[in-house]
Formats: C-alpha cells, sequence, structure tokens
C-alpha cells in the first residue's frame, strides 16, 4: 500500500470510529472535529487524534463540559483541539 493510500485508510477509518462513539454529544464533538480536521492531519497528528479516540466517551464528555480536569497524563494539544471544537450551525 503507499503511504498515500495508507494515509487514506486510516483516515476513513479513524473517522467512522470518531462518529460512532456511543454518546450522541461525543459523536458531534469529536466526529465533528474528525470531519473537519481528518484530511489535512500528518501521521503524527493522526497518532494523537488516535490517542484521543481511546479515551472512554464519558471521560471526554467530563472534559468537554468541563465538569472533570484533565488529567496531566492525557493533556495534549490534539485533546484541547478536539474538546475546543464546536461544528458549525446553520440558521
Amino acid at each position: 500500500m503507499t503511504p498515500d493510500i495508507h494515509l487514506e485508510t486510516r483516515r476513513k477509518r479513524l473517522l467512522w470510529r470518531a462518529t460512532r462513539r456511543g454518546i450522541k454529544e461525543m459523536d458531534i464533538i469529536v466526529g465533528g472535529f474528525a470531519e473537519a480536521n481528518l484530511s489535512h492531519l500528518g501521521e503524527a497528528e493522526l497518532d494523537a487524534f488516535e490517542r484521543v479516540l481511546d479515551i472512554p466517551d464519558q471521560d471526554l464528555l467530563s472534559y468537554a463540559t468541563r465538569q472533570s480536569d484533565i488529567p496531566v497524563n492525557l493533556r495534549s494539544d490534539m485533546l484541547d483541539a478536539v474538546l475546543a471544537f464546536r461544528p458549525a450551525t446553520h440558521a
């Protein structure tokens, strides 16, 4: 598999995981971030996004709603970017 095909396949798999989280709010935030950003993320950034996807939904939701502080071992620029993402709203 060529590197471009490998990255595209990986992006599709990550998009699938991001949009089928199990909690609707996380589908919207994490899936929305993925739809808006995966196409231009490089391999290292995809690694970081995959680590975010490994965080359980309940934990992500509590971080997104600021009900819980993000543990030091999970802090990353990618997690911050995902949690800051807000899908565009259409009037």
